[in-house]
């Protein structure tokens, strides 16, 4: 019985640091890939995901009435992963069954050529990139209007 309590703790522990270490290198990761350049064609060059972020902030501070700058804010944070998981799947899978049943966007990337699941997290930050401009850079005709992006923010 000692051997099976054993057992399961080492197994257990072993659970526990793989968990640690997939939360250390998605940190990692995203903290490598918000401070490089975006992908997105419509964003200033050289601009950051983490500067478009903070301009975005200080966008949402700026739109009258406040509520709808944040509104759109809370959007990208509950919508976002969602979006950005099932984007990044039918992108690696275009015959699969959430292609055949999802709407077709210009934030699903096309022909990625997956040459393994080592690209799959690249995949998923251009998804994240490109929802996160429809979101909040991108000029809207109706709804909340925030002003265009600012390069000011960026270092000279």
């Amino acid at each position: 019985m000692k051997l099976v309590f054993g057992l399961f703790g080492w197994i257990s522990k072993l659970i526990t640091a793989a968990v640690v270490l997939l939360v250390c290198a998605f940190v990692l990761f995203v903290t490598y890939k918000g401070s490089q350049p975006m992908s997105v064609p419509e964003a200033p060059a050289e601009m950051t995901y983490f500067e478009f972020m903070q301009d975005r902030i200080e966008a949402a501070k700026e739109v009258e009435p406040a509520r709808c700058g944040w509104g759109m804010m809370v959007s990208l944070a509950a919508l976002g992963p969602i979006y950005s998981v099932v984007y990044s799947e039918i992108a690696i899978h275009p015959d699969g069954f959430l292609a055949g049943v999802t709407v077709p966007d210009p934030d699903i990337p096309q022909s990625v050529g997956l040459n393994g699941w080592a690209e799959v997290p690249v995949i998923w930050w251009n998804v994240v990139e490109r929802l996160s401009w429809t979101f909040l850079g991108r000029p809207k005709p109706h709804g909340c209007q925030f002003r265009p992006v600012q390069t000011a923010i960026l270092p000279q």
